[in-house]
């Protein structure tokens, strides 16, 4: 009752924000393409949806499920870190928090009050590649939740003042000091793509940004970030979960169709002449932290590029288990860490594959660099096994069916399918590139991407007692 309540006093509100005309929904709309399913899709995927494209360039992609009464809005840009102009790192992560300040229609706080008031919630992130919103509710509240995205898209931007910037703007500061530098061995992943990427390369600085130009960051920056990249062409708009797609769309194409066809700001691929890491980069950090650990990093294929999906699977056959090879060589036989973790982190650009190994105390890091490249080495002249093999694939394929079962995890499948290669049904194939791994190509993938003379070998030590440092012994960066 108490939530019929408040939807019914909200449905009135939205009218009468309806009823003021944002500009998306005052735009007679323009006849969207007919929805239609995947080209070459199997009588029943996994995934079923239907896509369609307003005029404006707006993907719109909805996926019907009346399982249980839930509806999710998400709403992905191709804005991420890799798209921030030069002394302005951090930008899009910054903008993804004054997405939530307000415009004329939906103040300040009005945006989550309306919404949990409707019993839903709402959460964002930003990446290298993308930035994405979403909005979880029951059915009732899907056409609240489909006008405050498509409001703030028409409006956001010339809503801005320094005001807002600047409370988002130390928001984001306390975020960067929270997150990594006060946490154990935050440093150390704050550099490590520093490291692994040359400057000018669109993945050299991390996502958080700096403070410097977090600080510089300007309203003018602001409004001209939001027009260059927050556009309809720029967007993927999925509906998933307890709706009925031929409403669905007819509220998307109302509210969203009005917005301007902008074109699509270019991509910042790998400048011409980028260099790619050549040799073995060495670096020791001083953290508060109990325990050293080694991080040994490289460049690899970018995602869903030949040799990710192996170096993905090595990852699993690597740590994934107390039978993996380096947990089982380096935690329980030789008692020389106490944990280590191997992975593919797959980007749209270029990827990289790290291990990171915790080490025991009293055990010296050039140990365990030697029994992994000792481990490396095996796994390169090829002594995997099927039953290795097999194992990760088991693990692969339950985590991505595992998330089928979750209508918020369909909606970001289908939004990343469709933002990374243009086709949301990609799901079955996705599961194709692990089922169809074979070891000859782990050994491939191993060979040419976890070379032992080009790589990053970062070491994080703890730091020295405080009398120590009271005497500068010991004190910040090591020398290589």
């Amino acid at each position: 009752m108490r939530a019929s309540g408040h939807v019914g006093l909200l449905s009135a509100t939205l009218a009468a924000a309806l009823a003021l005309a944002a500009p998306a929904a005052a735009a007679e709309a323009a006849a969207p393409t007919p929805p239609a399913a995947r080209a070459g899709a199997s009588a029943r995927p996994l995934l079923p949806f239907t896509k369609t494209t307003l005029p404006n360039g707006l993907q719109v992609i909805l996926h019907e499920d009346h399982t249980t009464p839930t509806v999710v809005v998400n709403l992905g840009y191709r804005v991420g870190s890799r798209f921030e102009a030069p002394r302005r790192t951090g930008f899009a992560h910054l903008f993804e928090h004054l997405m939530f300040m307000g415009t004329r229609r939906a103040p300040t706080k009005a945006f989550d009050a309306w919404m949990e008031a409707a019993g839903g919630w709402n959460n964002a992130w930003t990446s290298e590649d993308r930035t994405v919103y979403y909005d979880v509710g029951p059915p009732t509240a899907l056409p609240l939740l489909l006008w405050l995205e498509a409001d703030r898209l028409s409006d956001l931007g010339p809503s801005m003042t320094l005001d807002k910037l600047n409370a988002q703007r130390e928001v984001v500061r306390n975020e960067r000091r929270q997150t990594s530098e006060n946490q154990p061995y935050g440093k150390a992943e704050l550099r490590l793509p520093e490291l692994l990427f040359p400057e000018g390369h669109p993945y050299h600085h991390p996502v958080i940004g700096s403070h410097a130009d977090l600080e510089a960051a300007s309203v003018d920056d602001v409004k001209g970030f939001f027009a260059t990249h927050y556009t309809a062409s720029n967007a993927a708009l999925v509906v998933a979960g307890d709706h009925h797609p031929e409403a669905t769309l007819a509220w998307v194409t109302r509210l969203f169709s009005g917005l301007p066809r902008v074109a699509r700001a270019a991509d910042p691929a790998v400048p011409a002449g980028t260099p790619a890491l050549a040799k073995v980069v060495r670096e020791t950090l001083r953290d508060t932290v109990e325990l050293a650990r080694v991080t040994f990093a490289w460049p690899s294929p970018k995602h869903f590029a030949a040799g990710d999906a192996e170096l993905d699977l090595l990852g699993s056959v690597l740590s994934a288990t107390k039978a993996s090879r380096l947990t089982e060589r380096l935690v329980f036989r030789e008692k020389a860490a106490q944990r280590v973790v191997a992975y593919q982190a797959s980007s749209a650009l270029a990827s990289h594959f790290a291990i990171d190994v915790l080490v025991t105390p009293g055990v010296d890091p050039a140990k365990v660099e030697r029994l992994v490249d000792e481990e490396l080495a095996k796994v390169r002249a090829g002594e995997l096994t099927e039953v290795e093999l097999s194992r990760a694939k088991n693990g692969v394929e339950t985590g991505l069916i595992t998330r089928l079962q979750s209508v918020r995890e369909r909606a970001s499948l289908l939004s990343s399918y469709e933002q990374e290669l243009g086709d949301p049904g990609y799901f079955e194939r996705d599961l194709a590139r692990y089922r169809d791994a074979t070891l000859a190509g782990l050994r491939a993938a191993a060979q040419s991407s976890l070379r032992t003379d080009a790589r990053v070998v970062l070491t994080v030590l703890p730091e020295p007692p405080r009398a120590q440092r009271a005497s500068g012994v010991g004190a910040g960066k090591e020398a290589p």
